[in-house]
């Protein structure tokens, strides 16, 4: 199946501009043939930490109506979002939709980086799912930094590792570089990453989301500069 990484600059806390903008990258990468798109990390609402901390309206759930045009979108997706928990904080959370727009699986993030820890609560469980004869992983940014966390999905006989992300300019080039081909390498897995591009948050997202074969060969690669959606053939 072909996978499909978008990247895109958010609009902060605008929950309806950021679907539109990916309902119409979907198309994009409909029209180059993917069945699956990933979306960066916090794609509904952007990177905006004490925005999402006080406003309660941008914590949304998996049957939102706001996210109909993604789940009517014909592929399946990746999502990142704010989620409510059963806890005073919300999650940093990944839902699925199939290309049906049915709910395949959700996870939420384990490992919170620094000042996300003040504002949301970390997941316990792992993601997977299943589509197209392929078993997929999921994980969120700083997840990727943890071996353990991605060793299990190999052990669980997944065979593609789907991340959303977000790194910045400067330091965040070089881990992105450094550590999704890593992946790819050391446990044998497709890795996919969808990246923020341009301002997020207090952070400005470096691109370059992108595809790397098991051993860790570059498959497809998005600019630093561009919405837009990179494809590459998997399984």
């Amino acid at each position: 199946m072909k996978i499909a990484s978008a990247q895109f600059t958010c609009v902060p806390a605008d929950i309806p501009a950021n679907v539109r903008q990916m309902a119409a990258l979907v198309d994009e990468a409909r029209g180059q043939g993917a069945e699956l798109v990933v979306f960066p990390e916090l794609a509904l609402t952007g990177y905006e930490l004490g925005t999402v901390r006080t406003r309660r309206d941008l914590w949304v759930r998996a049957d939102d109506p706001r996210l109909d045009a993604v789940r009517a979108s014909g592929a399946a997706c990746v999502v990142n979002c704010v989620a409510p928990t059963d806890e005073e904080r919300p999650a940093i959370e990944t839902w699925v939709f199939g290309a049906d727009g049915e709910l395949l699986t959700r996870y939420r993030k384990q490992r919170l980086f620094e000042h996300e820890q003040e504002v949301f609560a970390a997941g316990r469980s792992d993601g997977r799912f299943e589509l197209a004869g392929l078993r997929f992983a999921l994980a969120t940014c700083f997840d990727n930094h943890f071996s353990e966390l991605v060793s299990r999905g190999a052990t669980d006989g997944c065979q593609v590792h789907l991340a959303s992300s977000l790194y910045g300019t400067g330091g965040g080039v070089k881990e992105l570089a450094a550590v999704y081909p890593g992946i790819a390498e050391r446990f044998g897995l497709y890795v996919v990453v969808a990246n923020h591009v341009g301002p997020a948050g207090e952070w400005t997202g470096c691109g370059r989301s992108a595809l790397w074969a098991p051993g860790g060969a570059l498959l497809a690669q998005a600019d630093a500069h561009t919405s837009m959606v990179v494809t590459a053939e998997v399984g």
